[in-house]
Order: C-alpha cells, then sequence, then structure tokens
C-alpha cells in the first residue's frame, strides 16, 4: 500500500497523488487487517501457491471496493516477493528488537546494576578453575554481567535493519523499461527510508540478509553471557551464597519440603540454549543465497519470532529469578574465614616487592607459600606466625598482619560501583 502511495505521490504514469482521505482509507486497509483478510487470502493462496502474490490480489479486490481501480496496475508494480518481503521482515525485527526484546534485556541489566550496588561491599570467595581463589565482592561480580551485556547492547543499538526495493534481479530493470527518466534508485530509498528502515542498493533478487546475520549474532553473544550468568547463579545458590526467597502458597520440591528448586535459573539456561541454537541456525543460512536467488531463506527467516521468543522466555525467567534471591553474608564470610591460604598470593608479592626495595634477601617467595600453603590448611594464626618471621619491612609486615580474607578485595567495591 505503502509502495502504491508513493508511486502516486510522485505522478508516475500520468497519476495524479491521491487525496488524503484515500490515502488514510488504504493505510487502513493494513491498519485494520484481521480475520476476514486472512480468511480470505488463504483461500486466494490456495491457488496462487505464492503468499505475496495473494497479497496483491487481496489489494486489487479492497482498490475495486474503494473504487480506485484506475490505479489498480501499480499494485505490487516493478518489485518482486522479495521487494515486499525484505522491507517486511526489517520492519518487523526492528520493531521486535527495539520495542520488546531490548527493554526485556534492559530490565535484567537494570536490576544486576540494583544488586551490584547493593552488593557492592559483600567480600565472598572467588573460585577459580573451581577452587579457592583470592577473593571479591558479589557486587563486583554482578557487574561484570551488566558491564558484558551493555557492550553487547550498545552494538546491537547500532544495528541496521536494511531492505532492498530493486526489482527482479536487483538491477531496476523494469523500472527503467517503463519510465527511462525517472531517478528510480532515489525514489526506491525515499521510500525505504521514509518506512524507518535502512536502504540497501546493490543487492541480488533478495537484500543479502549479512544485516541480519550480524544482529543475530549480536543477540546470540547477548544470550551466552546470560546463559553464563544463569549458571553462576545457580552455582551460588548451590554453595548458599543465596538463598531463594519462598514464595507464598509455591511448591518448592514437589516430594523435599525443605528446599526450593531454582528454576527460573534453569528454565532460563534451558531457553537460552534453544534459542541460540535458532540464532546460529539463522546466520549460518541467510549469509547464503544461491546464485541471484534461492528459497532457503523464506521458511528459515519464518523461526525470527521462535528464537526471540525462547530469549524473551529466558529473560523473564532471569528478571523474576533475580528478584527471588537474598544474599547471605554470613555464608560469604564463613566460606571466606575457612580459607586463609587465599593471603598467600598477597604474601608473596609483598615479599617480592620488598626484594625489589632492598628490604628482603628472601628467595624464591612463590616456592615459600607453595610450601606453606599448597595441600595444607592454614588458619588466621598460622598465617599471623609465618609473617612475624618474614624479613620484610615492618610498614609491609603490618600491611599483611592486618589482612584478612574479607579485606583482600582490592577495588572490588569500587569497581562494582
Amino acid at each position: 500500500m505503502e509502495w502504491l502511495i508513493a508511486l502516486t505521490d510522485r505522478s508516475l504514469f500520468g497519476t495524479a497523488p491521491l487525496a488524503e482521505a484515500d490515502k488514510d482509507r488504504l493505510r487502513g486497509l493494513y491498519r485494520d487487517f484481521g480475520q476476514a483478510e486472512i480468511d480470505w487470502l488463504a483461500e486466494k493462496e490456495a491457488v496462487t501457491r505464492h503468499d505475496v502474490k495473494a497479497v496483491e490480489y487481496l489489494v486489487r479486490d479492497r482498490l475495486s471496493a474503494l473504487g480506485l481501480d484506475a490505479i489498480a496496475e501499480l499494485t505490487h508494480f516493478a518489485c518482486t516477493s522479495e521487494d515486499i518481503n525484505s522491507a517486511s521482515y526489517a520492519l518487523t525485527v526492528k520493531r521486535a528488537v527495539e520495542r520488546v526484546w531490548l527493554p526485556a534485556l534492559q530490565d535484567v541489566i537494570d536490576k544486576l546494576r540494583e544488586l551490584a550496588t547493593e552488593h557492592a561491599d559483600a567480600a565472598m570467595l572467588s573460585r577459580t578453575h573451581g577452587q579457592p581463589a583470592t577473593p571479591s565482592t558479589m557486587g563486583k561480580e554482578l557487574a561484570v554481567f551488566a558491564w558484558r551485556l551493555e557492550r553487547v547492547v550498545t552494538r546491537i543499538e547500532g544495528s541496521e535493519y536494511l531492505a532492498k526495493f530493486s526489482g527482479a534481479t536487483g538491477t531496476w530493470s523494469a523500472h527503467l523499461a517503463a519510465e527511462p527518466d525517472a531517478d528510480w534508485p532515489m525514489i526506491a530509498r525515499e521510500y525505504i527510508e521514509g518506512l524507518g528502515i535502512d536502504f540497501n542498493i546493490l543487492t541480488t533478487q533478495i537484500e543479502s540478509h549479512d544485516w541480519q546475520v550480524e544482529l543475530y549474532d549480536h543477540v546470540r553473544h547477548a544470550g551466552g553471557i546470560l546463559h553464563n550468568l544463569a549458571t553462576d547463579i545457580w552455582t551460588y545458590i548451590s554453595l548458599g551464597y543465596f538463598a531463594q526467597i519462598p514464595v507464598a502458597g509455591a511448591t518448592g520440591s514437589s516430594t523435599m519440603p525443605h528446599k526450593i528448586n531454582p528454576i527460573r535459573f534453569e528454565n532460563a539456561e534451558a531457553n537460552l540454549e534453544l534459542s541460540g541454537a535458532l540464532l546460529n541456525s539463522l546466520s549460518q543460512t541467510l549469509v547464503t543465497s544461491r546464485m541471484q536467488r534461492d528459497l532457503t531463506d523464506s521458511t528459515t527467516q519464518r523461526n525470527i519470532g521462535v528464537a526471540f521468543g525462547h530469549s524473551l522466555l529466558a529473560l523473564d525467567n532471569l528478571r523474576r529469578g533475580l528478584t527471588e534471591i537474598s544474599l547471605s553474608r554470613d555464608v560469604l564470610l564463613a566460606d571466606l574465614d575457612t580459607n586463609w591460604e587465599v593471603l598467600a598470593e598477597a604474601i608473596q608479592t609483598v615479599i617480592r616487592a620488598e626484594v625489589v626495595a632492598g628490604r628482603s634477601t628472601i628467595q624464591d617467595p612463590y616456592a615459600l607459600l607453595k610450601e606453606l600453603t599448597r595441600g595444607h590448611r592454614v588458619g588466621a594464626a598460622d598465617l599471623a606466625e609465618f609473617v612475624q618471621g618474614l624479613e620484610i619491612g615492618d610498614a609491609a609486615k603490618q600491611r599483611l598482619l592486618a589482612l584478612t580474607p574479607a579485606t583482600y578485595i582490592g577495588l572490588a567495591e569500587t569497581l562494582a560501583k
């Protein structure tokens, strides 16, 4: 309908611009599109076996009903079905991403930012390779996920949503045959950009779909980060770092009354895997089209909504899950207090600095600390005794004696905030 209006607005082929009332009636055909039109199209497409051609016949029928038979031949004029479809997909995906998916992702990021600030100072034992490691804070670890997601959001917000409108093989051949003096590339660009999407001037019969490949790769990347978040929160719950807040009337486990299953994060994990698989398939398929056109993209693109649907389910589960957990700071502190050996890194690093400064002659401090801590459990008293006997400056010694696993967090709190 918009292409028909665009052609008449330019008075091509002796037409005159339509009256505003007629334009409004034409636009009403798609604004008020409903079950009657769907039924009409189903019956017509059973004969045409072509979706866009069936829509063309529907438009012609409605033009006749509106008394606009004189411009009926401009319906679907000098464009291929891919001209219609590429613009339709660009509009649909753009609206889905900008109005639905990105706001849902932003809700999760906002919740992560809130939790990162709230728990910025909550010292916790890190686990690198699954083993006790240099402490961090829960806030800093959650901030990492927000930071990662925001980088991907920036790329998605800069996405192009491209359509082509250049005829059967992207050459405007039919257009020029009908009206050689018209600047068809300019007309097409103005028309496509007027729809609020971007124009691809150089294509085959189809728009090359590279913008979709780029977008779906970014969305899949975001999904991978979210999957990482889901598995980490699940693990923190299993360690007792987070307690799940009971929901009145909810069954935590069908047979074990004492526990609440972390279903929000498990559901998110599964849906992100399905979404990622579909998005990966879309990217792999849409990047290729044989010669000037094949139809592999047609069936593939019908699953775009399925891929985003699974992602949206995951985002909803994550958003809700993040509101249903409570940080157990006492568990974090107890865990830290049973792992004093993580201060070995601090001690051997201070010794190194003291050697360089000429205040110590200790040889191979790393080996010294390895001998003290690896394969043994050491406590506060053990480390204090060890530090007291070190040949280092008094200031360094006092810094180490004052250090605990809960205070050995570097800039974690500042970074989180």
